[in-house]
């Protein structure tokens, strides 16, 4: 049995320094009774500092700290809180490729955590808006830690929809690139759109489910008036996973339009080299019949020469003449 190859690991220097790693930052606002804490992918430590000021469950430390997670949502009606785990796209640049990125959530009736593992713009965003925005702060916290949930949700569901018209307009170009000529070079970028349409659609397939269960558990930090608005995030998720269909769609029209253009042209290509191997096939006979070692009616003379070529000549219009009647040139 032929034995795995060996991972290569490159050597670096210094491979005895230990390099402190800085801790994640917490950053925290509070207003109107109600606490917003956003730190980027915690260490263990700032976990559990956060799960022994809030009283989080053990489990949902690990959960935190973790490499990935599925979407989900676990109530603990008891402890008074709600956590949640959500997979948002961004393009990685590493990669070059969409990725999920997971935000982790907690909510209690005085306060909401989240925790990206990686930033997320919309949520910073908002996060810094409520920092320096005292009038804006105030009149979102006062309606409630499910009110400053749904904002958060919004901004990110908001932040989806660029990613489906850069996609969007991906395709466009490949469709006009089909139609010019280049069905060749455009193979690559049609595996390349087809992977990120792929990409998105397993992050989001999830989370569909889970932000019905999200609407639902999450009544108990909404007001009566407000309850309806988690309705528009679980419409964002179905817009956006209808989208991905029609591309998945398009995606593969365009697969296939391009497979046939590319084999239209290669048709063309075997039917003149066809044709041309035709109309050569009787000037091989003729010179194989001439080129014989065998006396012939002429042979030595000037003009049989020029009679063999008039006999070329007429097979080669023949040929011709008889493709044309055929509607084969």
């Amino acid at each position: 049995m032929p034995s795995l190859p060996r991972i290569r690991r490159s050597r670096t220097r210094g491979a005895g320094e230990v390099v402190a790693r800085p801790a994640p930052v917490v950053h925290e606002v509070t207003a109107s009774g109600l606490t917003w804490v956003n730190v980027v992918a915690p260490d263990v430590a700032t976990a559990q500092m956060l799960a022994e000021r809030f009283g989080w469950h053990p489990l949902d430390v690990e959960d935190v700290v973790s490499k990935r997670q599925r979407p989900k949502v676990d109530d603990y009606e008891d402890e008074g809180y709600l956590f949640a785990v959500l997979h948002f796209p961004f393009y990685d640049k590493q990669i070059q490729r969409l990725n999920a990125a997971e935000l982790d959530l907690f909510i209690g009736h005085e306060y909401v955590v989240t925790i990206p593992n990686r930033e997320l713009h919309p949520v910073t965003r908002l996060f810094v808006r409520c920092e320096e925005d005292e009038a804006f702060r105030d009149q979102l916290f006062a309606r409630g830690s499910g009110r400053l949930l749904y904002e958060v949700l919004d901004d990110l569901f908001d932040y989806c929809f660029p990613i489906l018209d850069k996609i969007a307009h991906k395709l466009d170009v490949i469709e006009d690139e089909v139609f010019e000529g280049r069905s060749h070079e455009v193979v690559r970028d049609i595996s390349n759109v087809k992977q990120e349409i792929i990409s998105y659609r397993k992050i989001i397939k999830p989370e569909r489910a889970t932000l019905r269960v999200l609407e639902r558990r999450v009544e108990n930090f909404l007001p009566e008036e407000l309850e309806l608005y988690f309705d528009d995030i679980v419409d964002s998720a179905e817009r956006i996973w209808d989208l991905l269909d029609n591309f998945k769609e398009v995606v593969e029209a365009l697969e296939s339009t391009n497979e046939s253009v590319i084999s239209h042209k290669q048709n063309d290509v075997l039917r003149v080299l066809t044709i041309i191997s035709t109309t050569m096939l009787p000037l091989f006979v003729i010179t194989g019949i001439f080129g014989m070692n065998v006396l012939f009616p002429g042979e030595g003379t000037t003009w049989m020469f020029w009679v063999i070529l008039g006999l070329m000549l007429s097979a080669i219009l023949g040929m011709l003449g008889l493709l044309r009647w055929k509607r084969w040139l």
